[in-house]
């Protein structure tokens, strides 16, 4: 763990978040020190109950999101964007300061799409970061911009899902 790539899981599939878990208990059980962020999620699941059994674990998450944000007043929308952008910036200090082996930003990329969060700034972070920090990346419709910027790009591809059937989020496999 001594060069510290970007890694981006996007797509409309399934598994984003997934992926970037396995990464995290990865680098934990090597005895790396692991930041896991998320961003526009705000009920319990059950892999933050399991986060936060491991000590090398640190989960930091906003505050929770309760509308779409095509739901919210434009009032609810200032305030998710300083919400989601406070996170952020607990997320650089805490880089800054501690000097993870991983940082994963669970739905950063759909956070800067939604203009929640200023994607110059995400950039400026991936740039600044500290040198052997592994960065994650999840979330939908990644800009160009970040795609140059990563040094990993896994698509993940949605070819069939329950929910289109009507089938709700299930506890432990959605949530």
């Amino acid at each position: 763990m001594d060069t510290g790539l970007i890694h981006l899981y996007c797509g409309d599939g399934k598994g984003k978040t997934t992926a970037s878990l396995g990464l995290a208990l990865r680098c934990a059980g090597r005895g790396g020190r692991v930041l896991f962020s998320q961003f526009l999620k705000g009920r319990p699941t059950g892999e933050l109950t399991s986060l936060e059994q491991i000590p090398a674990i640190t989960v930091l998450r906003g505050k929770p999101i309760l509308k779409f944000t095509f739901q919210m007043t434009e009032a609810e929308k200032e305030e998710t964007k300083a919400a989601q952008t406070a996170l952020f910036d607990e997320v650089r200090t805490f880089c800054h300061d501690n000097k993870p082996d991983l940082a994963v930003c669970d739905e950063l990329i759909g956070a800067c799409a939604l203009g929640l969060v200023p994607e110059a700034e995400v950039r400026r972070f991936l740039h600044e970061k500290p040198a052997n920090t592994e960065v994650v990346l999840t979330g939908r419709n990644p800009s160009q911009a970040l795609v140059d910027l990563a040094d990993y790009v896994s698509e993940i591809k949605k070819i069939k899902h329950p929910f289109d059937k009507g089938i709700p989020a299930r506890l432990g496999i959605e949530e």
